[in-house]
């Protein structure tokens, strides 16, 4: 195994690559206000975003599932990567030579086994992609041909071409030094009954299956000759790397012209997807070998921010499948606070198809012809009944109701009620109301009953008057945090002094020098909730504020005992300062938490006094004197702090 990564390499590969760049290749951010951004937390399921990321302090933290940590944190979480794996994929985007403690390099069958995995994909992607330019590609370069595309768009989309030999990749990547077990396991090969590797892909048209960071993780292989005994579409079998459902083809080229215009056009095929984006409608993305499902959706829902303004628009063939495949669309709808429709091709074409006939334009009045998704499963499901009878009237109406409840738009709901009424044939307005106020009492019953995928706790979030989360985070010998880690004490931030607790913390965190040097002579004892205590052991094991520098919340974090407490520091170091101008707040909070701290002991020691008079106590005896000189001390220095505000402290 590889020595471990120099910690200066660690550092120099957190402070190269951003923290916003880095999470913004997975979800849509904007601007959250004091230098922060907001989206929707990748972690868990939500409607509005509380997952905030700070450039600044290169920290992300959800205030709604409490998971947060900096860029290395993120990228071990979400990829499901080591700590070594994560720092490894980082310095390679960074160009950044790492250092092990035990040589100056790494060998490539070193490095953690996913940077190896997806190496491997590129090189075979690379591969492929010579390979189409050969004689033996010619049926490829063909098939691409009759469909419309040309050298520049096989170059742009990376169709390449797998040689029908059975080990040519095998060969290939092995000379790159990469293992048969490498190759197996990344699917790119498979064992042969002798116990070798041979290539999984063979005399097929190749597409690369990029994540949404661009990286290669599977190949989509389409069969050209007839005596090819296997599937017409062959993809990547599932690997560490590759989880077809959790993959949309041309997410990579799509995600940012998703995320402006706050549209997304689902399409069934690797070269739908190279049709529309040749015509323009660019942000065409695919499944791979399997149906639209929650895991897609939640990709999609992490780049439109829930907006319901966004949409996401369908397409499917106008035969049976793909009316039925619509109708399984609509099931997902309620899961989008964007807009779903779907747009049917002319004459059975898919979108490939339809651009070959009729030309760019044809695809662009495809998705501009669209219609709302339940005006579709409507009509669908009116369609199946025998509307000429009374019975079949009534059954068509029972089907549709529940459809027509599930419109999020309460006036469209009441329109479509009525459109239902004139679709099934049933034309009294006692029939008519009646069937109104059935999809209105469905419609409340569906929102008293939830149905919301927002998971977030409910004992009160951060910003909003509560409490917030306390959890788990992140370290770099234990790795990714646990989803269900231990949380601390409740906060009442309808507590003063808990609120302006916080506050100071979060002075102390994000502009330590704003409260230093006084913040580094404040005893826990000041911090009464325990978690917060905790952070201000932390920081004082940190050096303080006095010493805070660069990598002043890398040590603050690292110094937090275990991750319960280093999430806590990463929560109040990307929260928000409730005040526009910290320059001109911070003094105030050190004055307001000291001055709490000095009425608490001034209240103990007059109770203490009580005690000693109903004890019977002398006044001139030596408890009572002390007791007496340090009530007095107090009232002075609170009677300063009053007048002279941060001066006196």
């Amino acid at each position: 195994m590889a020595g471990r990564i120099r910690d200066e390499d660690v550092k120099a590969v957190r402070d190269a690559v951003p923290i916003d760049a880095v999470v913004s290749e997975y979800l849509q951010l904007k601007n959250a206000g004091g230098g922060n951004l907001k989206g929707l937390c990748p972690f868990h399921d939500e409607k509005s975003p509380s997952f905030q990321v700070s450039p600044s302090k290169g920290l992300y933290h959800c205030f709604g599932c409490g998971e947060g940590g900096d860029t290395l944190a993120f990228v071990m979480k979400l990829d499901h990567l080591s700590f070594t794996e994560a720092v490894e994929r980082l310095a390679g985007q960074a160009g950044i030579t790492l250092r092990y403690e035990e040589g100056s390099h790494v060998p490539g069958r070193q490095q953690g086994e996913r940077i190896r995995l997806v190496e491997a994909h590129k090189a075979a992607a690379q591969f492929y992609g010579e390979q189409l330019g050969g004689a033996e590609a010619e049926i490829g370069r063909k098939f691409l041909a009759e469909r419309g595309f040309d050298q520049a768009a096989a170059e742009h989309f990376g169709v390449g071409y797998a040689p029908a030999g059975w080990d040519h990749l095998v060969r290939y990547l092995r000379g790159k030094g990469f293992t048969d077990k490498e190759l197996i396991t990344a699917g790119l090969a498979s064992e042969s009954r002798r116990g070798g590797a041979i290539d999984r892909f063979r005399g097929r048209l190749i597409w690369p299956i990029r994540d949404i960071t661009g990286e290669v993780i599977g190949f989509g292989a389409r069969k050209l000759r007839e005596d090819d005994q296997g599937p017409k579409y062959l993809n990547t079998s599932e690997t560490p790397l590759y989880k077809k459902s959790q993959v949309l083809y041309g997410i990579d080229l799509a995600k940012k012209e998703i995320a402006k215009t706050g549209r997304a056009v689902v399409v069934e095929g690797y070269t739908d997807v190279m049709a529309c984006h040749l015509a323009g409608v660019t942000t065409a993305i695919a499944t791979c070998g399997t149906s639209f499902g929650g895991d897609h959706i939640k990709i999609l829902r992490r780049l439109l921010m829930d907006n319901s303004t966004a949409e996401v628009v369908f397409t499917f063939d106008g035969d049976e499948a793909g009316q039925k495949a619509a109708l399984r669309a609509f099931e997902d709808d309620q899961k989008f606070a964007a807009e779903t429709s779907i747009a049917i091709t002319p004459g059975g074409m898919d979108p490939c198809e339809l651009r070959l006939a009729e030309g760019d334009a044809a695809i662009q009045r495809l998705i501009d012809g669209r219609t709302p998704l339940f005006a579709f499963a409507l009509r669908s499901i009116v369609a199946r009944y025998n509307l000429d009878t009374d019975e079949g009237r009534v059954a068509a109406v029972d089907a549709a109701v529940a459809v027509v409840a599930a419109i999020k738009n309460q006036a469209l709901r009441d329109r479509y009620a009525i459109r239902l009424v004139g679709m099934a044939g049933i034309g009294t307005q006692s029939e008519e109301q009646s069937i109104i106020r059935r999809v209105r009492a469905m419609a409340r019953a569906r929102a008293a009953g939830g149905g919301s995928t927002d998971n977030r706790p409910q004992y009160g979030r951060q910003g909003q008057g509560q409490g917030g989360p306390y959890a788990g985070g992140d370290r770099r010998s234990s790795g990714v945090p646990a989803q269900n880690a231990p949380r601390g004490p409740r906060l009442d931030l309808r507590s003063p002094a808990h609120r302006v607790e916080r506050e100071l913390l979060k002075l102390a965190l994000q502009y330590p020098k704003l409260v230093s040097p006084a913040f580094d002579a404040y005893g826990e004892d000041e911090f009464t909730g325990p978690p917060y205590a905790a952070v201000r052991r932390v920081i004082a094991e940190a050096g303080g504020v006095e010493a805070a520098d660069g990598d002043y919340l890398v040590r603050v974090r690292e110094a937090a005992p275990d991750d319960t407490v280093r999430m806590m520091v990463t929560e109040l170091a990307v929260e928000p300062i409730m005040h526009k101008a910290p320059e001109f707040y911070a003094g105030g909070v050190l004055v307001d938490v000291r001055m709490k701290a000095v009425d608490r002991r001034i209240a103990q020691v007059q109770a203490a006094q009580a005690r000693f008079a109903a004890q019977g106590v002398p006044q001139d005896s030596p408890e009572v004197t002390a007791s007496l000189g340090e009530l007095w001390a107090l009232q002075q220095y609170g009677q300063r702090l009053r007048e002279q505000g941060a001066a006196g402290l």
